[in-house]
């Protein structure tokens, strides 16, 4: 698997913030597999139950938090990466109501402290990772394009489109690309996905982890915003995007340092009573009722990503459908419940077939 995106991976010195989380965890899984030398920087999971854990990878790990600037630095300092890829993270809308302080300092700050610490350190490549939320919603029935507004209503969204604008401004300000190779030698990148699923989420109040843990317990799981309407997409999708995003940075590919959308075709975006709906067709002891609560925090009713840019200039497309990205899911968990099984390796092997199958370009 080391010849994958044109095995520029290979013997690299990777840092990934974050890793421990579900995204990361997966992240470092395939960098494994690509032969890169990884570095994880994260605080311990957040859930005694977490695919990292089950993982048992062999990537060396500092336990930090990246509102720690001294602990970042000496961390960066001693592994000297070649590329940085930022997915720490405080990730939960509804958490984020409860404690929007700590929400903003670790996506904002905490970012901040990355971009100054790769400065310090004159980091090559780094992808910052944010969120379709960054946009300032509209509930427009179009996807969003990249250069389309910053926002935000609840804190966690508006802290990831905070993130974007510094990720911009120091684009601007320090890593500019008109002046790669004459005042710096660093290109920024970063990544926006939508509504990301696959086995290994256990994080709370997210539709697929709540379900699946309802499931587990054999209880009704009760569904908040069943209308609301998200672009679904498999892990294994926006990473291939953020590791081609990689490739090229590190190839000193200077136009390729921008803002970048990763997400599914048009024909994946469902609301999320039809993707209960789904799962029940996959797991048959789904059982659910709708939480008409009209006290709920606010949460996007509708948001979806426009990818032209990636589709056009990366070549990256989605490789799995919306059957195929449910299918997959389902199955990891019932194999971990009813087998003990981690299905992660599998699932890998398989998307890294099918988009073989497809010509798709990071596969050769």
């Amino acid at each position: 698997m080391t010849n994958l995106f044109n095995n520029t991976y290979s013997g690299k010195n990777v840092l990934v913030t974050g890793h421990t989380g579900f995204k990361g965890s997966w992240l470092i899984f395939w960098l494994e597999k690509l032969g890169a030398n990884i570095l994880g920087y994260s605080l311990d999971p957040a859930s005694v139950l977490n695919h990292y854990s089950l993982l048992r990878t062999e990537v060396k790990t500092v336990t930090g938090d990246i509102r720690d600037f001294k602990k970042l630095d000496s961390t960066f300092k001693n592994f000297n990466p070649d590329i940085v890829f930022h997915l720490a993270a405080q990730p939960l809308v509804l958490e984020s109501y409860k404690n929007p302080i700590t929400t903003y300092e670790i996506n904002v700050m905490g970012t901040l402290n990355i971009f100054e610490v790769c400065k310090k350190n004159k980091i090559n490549a780094i992808v910052n990772v944010t969120s379709d939320k960054a946009y300032e919603n509209k509930e427009w029935i179009w996807g969003y394009r990249e250069e389309d507004s910053m926002g935000g209503h609840d804190p966690y969204s508006s802290s990831k489109g905070c993130s974007e604008i510094l990720t911009n401004s120091y684009r601007n300000s320090y890593f500019n690309p008109n002046q790669y190779n004459l005042t710096h030698k660093t290109l920024l990148a970063s990544c926006r996905a939508g509504n990301v699923i696959g086995g290994g989420d256990w994080a709370e109040n997210r539709l697929i982890p709540d379900i699946m843990k309802s499931v587990s317990k054999n209880e009704t799981v009760n569904i908040r915003n069943p209308y609301a309407t998200r672009p679904w997409q498999h892990v294994l999708e926006p990473l291939s995007g953020y590791l081609t995003i990689g490739e090229k940075l590190l190839q000193e590919e200077v136009k390729y340092s921008g803002a970048w959308n990763f997400g599914p075709s048009e024909n994946q975006v469902y609301d999320v009573k039809s993707v209960v709906t789904k799962i029940q067709k996959y797991w048959n002891q789904v059982n659910f009722k709708i939480n008409d609560n009209s006290d709920k925090p606010h949460e996007a009713s509708l948001l979806k990503l426009d990818c032209s840019k990636a589709n056009q200039i990366l070549s990256w497309r989605s490789i799995w459908g919306y059957e195929k990205t449910f299918e997959k899911t389902i199955e990891w968990y019932k194999n971990y419940y009813n087998n003990s099984k981690v299905s992660t390796e599998n699932d890998l092997i398989d998307y890294v077939k099918d988009a073989k199958s497809k010509k798709i370009t990071w596969a050769y």
